[in-house]
């Protein structure tokens, strides 16, 4: 089974696709791992990419398309696999797509995660981590037993990352609105298309997307 989650940063795609691939036996790909192997492994494509991203510059959609095709031939993809952070414009969507024909393979279901793009901006803006143990916390959803005390290590010291922050979320939201939902009509198009509430609960999400997943 071949899969897409589609969904703003925050959206929790990251953490359904680490359940799916522990339940299912599904490879997470992810485009930034793939790129970062490439260029270890000294292949022809890493050192296209790599003298690429040296002067700064964005990977070509075909490039991104080939270390794709190379790494879904590999022997632990045989099972299917969940792409996480591609595609992410239509004409990426259509590049894939043809690729995936040439290898006699398919996308499955293209998952959305709708959410409430505020309540959203005040789940992710809100959270912050224990320094010592990486323990996460929130100020509205999740305090500490004892303010200021990690429930779990004890350490008084906490860590938040720079992008979590209202006007970073703009931005990407921003982002993910021009280049990312024109592939909700696409995929629409295509009949592999299925939404589910982003904003519920982890578990609560994770029992929508085996749903959909059932009815494949």
């Amino acid at each position: 089974m071949n899969l897409i989650l589609l969904g703003p940063p925050g959206a929790g795609k990251g953490t359904q696709a680490q359940l799916l691939q522990r339940e299912r036996g599904l490879v997470q790909l992810s485009t930034g791992d793939m790129l970062r192997a490439a260029v270890a492994s000294g292949s022809e494509l890493g050192k296209k990419a790599k003298g690429i991203m040296d002067k700064g510059e964005l990977v070509p959609d075909a490039l991104m398309v080939g270390l794709i095709r190379d790494r879904i031939a590999q022997p632990d993809c045989a099972g299917g696999f969940i792409l996480d952070g591609f595609p992410r414009t239509e004409a990426q969507a259509k590049a894939l797509d043809q690729m995936l024909a040439e290898t006699g393979k398919k996308l499955d279901r293209v998952i959305e995660m709708e959410v409430d793009e505020k309540a959203l901006t005040e789940r992710i803006v809100g959270r912050y981590t224990c320094a010592v143990c990486g323990t996460g916390y929130h100020e509205k959803f999740k305090r500490p037993k004892v303010e200021g005390v990690c429930d779990v290590c004890g350490s008084k010291e906490f860590v938040r990352r720079k992008d979590d922050n209202a006007e970073t979320m703009k931005t990407r939201m921003a982002a993910y609105r021009a280049q990312t939902e024109p592939l909700l009509p696409y995929y629409s198009g295509r009949g592999v298309l299925r939404k589910v509430d982003g904003m519920a609960s982890m578990d609560e999400v994770h029992r929508q997307i085996s749903g959909v997943l059932a009815g494949t």
